[in-house]
């Protein structure tokens, strides 16, 4: 989502080293799981990577080809739920955006905080997630993904009102 709220922002985009590292971890997790990395899942999680920020699954269409030719929507909606089911990208629900996810080495709990401003995300432990697991388990029910979104203003945007 882009800065539209006219005023400056930090910039909280992964260096291209860090990109290939992030993508050679999720291959190997994918690996140790039993699944595959694909070129189309590669190419999502790298395009979101690249992003630092939650991105519109449109938006993903229209940047997947190297060369500008968008992707096909379904290639882009199957790679999305792949990352998102083995827990290397997140779905947020309110603003109907996905970002990398910026723990990746394992399933947990997701909270985010989402500026109204500028719409900058940051993904946070959530305190109450494990309880939440526990309390999950305590009604017979096996949680498979949790997000939390809390709404509000980012640091840069609260210092410029």
């Amino acid at each position: 989502m882009p800065n539209t709220c006219g005023h400056e922002h930090r910039d909280i985009a992964l260096t291209p080293a860090q990109i290939v590292r992030a993508l050679e971890d999720a291959e190997v997790r994918c690996a140790s799981n039993g699944e595959r990395l694909t070129s189309p899942r590669r190419r999502v999680l790298e395009l979101l990577l690249q992003a630092g920020e939650a991105v519109k699954a449109y938006d993903l269409i229209a940047r997947y080809g190297p060369d500008g030719v968008a992707a096909k929507p379904p290639t882009v909606y199957r790679a999305l739920e792949f990352l998102e089911k083995n827990g290397l990208a997140h779905r947020i629900a309110s603003i109907s955006a996905y970002v990398a996810c910026s723990v990746g080495d394992r399933a947990h709990a997701a909270a985010f905080l989402i500026c109204d401003c500028c719409g900058a995300t940051v993904e946070v432990t959530p305190p109450e997630g494990e309880a939440l697991r526990r309390a999950a388990e305590g009604a017979g029910y096996a949680l498979e993904r949790t997000t939390i979104e809390g709404h509000g203003r980012c640091p840069a945007c609260r210092n410029a009102a």
